[in-house]
């Protein structure tokens, strides 16, 4: 079923966001448009999840791929703020790669922590994320080693190296797919293709159609966001993503991240790439040289307008 579909507005969603007035900001990083909401007077969301969904909707709400919340961050731990995120069909991410950068802009924009903070400490449901906000406007974030461990990302798939499910035989639409499990504190199935040595041909790729059985397949007991990789060379791909919650959108920065490990762990990339996707190019590190390594993304995040719903 498509995202579109699977989304479609109701009467009853529409009247379901909350009559009080809300203040938010709308940001995008790379064509990925979240609702920014300054929560710091509370540790809880301001919009239910089902609230979050109507807000989200792009023909009866102000639209976007999902509603992030700056929190306050927890007493003594050191951080600056919380993350939580609700997905455009009210689900919750552990973390978005993309919403992060957004949320480090909008915490700076609106004044929530001191003006020269250039990198700042954020819980999140993956654990504790460091942006850093550059000179040239770009946003840096350390997004921590990645996790391998086939039960812990969490996919059913059978271990083939180790513990890591890598070009793991997957049947979805007739096909085998060879996927490779990867979670960046949310769960992600990578894949070239089958046998094609440069991956796949995105533009032939029916992504409404293939995307949603990949995100349901029992294989993925959380679910899972899936990226469809074509190399341009060891230290360059295309990439296109259906996000498990949002369906087809035009970047994720977690699933970026993912394809390079991935694409690493396969011999197929090296451990700095430009990964391409719909709404522009992301820019990732895997430092090290073994599988423990911190994954650094760096990417664009830009304020879009702001309003009262």
């Amino acid at each position: 079923m498509a995202a579109a579909a699977r989304r479609a507005p109701t009467a009853a969603r529409a009247a379901s966001i909350s009559s009080s007035p809300l203040s938010f900001v709308k940001y995008q990083g790379l064509g990925n448009d979240f609702i920014l909401v300054d929560n710091m007077a509370s540790p809880t969301p301001l919009l239910t999840p089902e609230q979050a969904a109507a807000l989200c909707d792009r023909h009866t709400g102000v639209g976007g791929d999902g509603v992030i919340f700056c929190l306050p961050a927890p007493a003594g731990g050191g951080a600056d703020y919380s993350m939580r995120i609700y997905n455009s069909d009210g689900s919750e991410p552990e973390m978005c790669g993309n919403g992060i950068r957004c949320l480090a802009r909008f915490a700076r924009d609106a004044a929530l922590v001191p003006p020269a903070l250039e990198t700042h400490a954020v819980v999140t449901g993956a654990g504790l994320i460091r942006p850093t906000l550059m000179e040239d406007g770009m946003v840096r974030v350390d997004m921590g080693p990645p996790i391998l461990e086939a039960v812990r990302v969490p996919t059913a798939l059978a271990p083939t190296r180790g513990g890591a499910a890598v070009q793991a035989p997957l049947e979805v639409a007739g096909a085998t797919w060879l996927m490779t499990c990867v979670s960046m504190g949310n769960p992600h199935a990578v894949t070239f293709g089958t046998t094609a040595a440069n991956g796949i041909d995105l533009d032939a790729l029916d992504l409404a159609q293939i995307g949603p059985l990949f995100e349901s397949h029992p294989a993925f007991p959380a679910r899972t966001n899936t990226e469809f990789v074509h190399i341009l060379s060891r230290s360059h791909v295309r990439m296109a993503v259906w996000e498990r919650g949002a369906g087809a959108t035009l970047a994720c920065g977690t699933g970026a991240c993912a394809t390079v490990v991935a694409g690493v762990l396969e011999g197929r990339l090296d451990r700095a790439v430009r990964v391409d996707l719909p709404g522009g190019p992301l820019f990732i590190e895997w430092e090290g040289e073994g599988d423990d390594g911190t994954v650094f993304m760096t990417g664009a995040a830009e304020r879009v307008f702001a309003g009262v719903a």
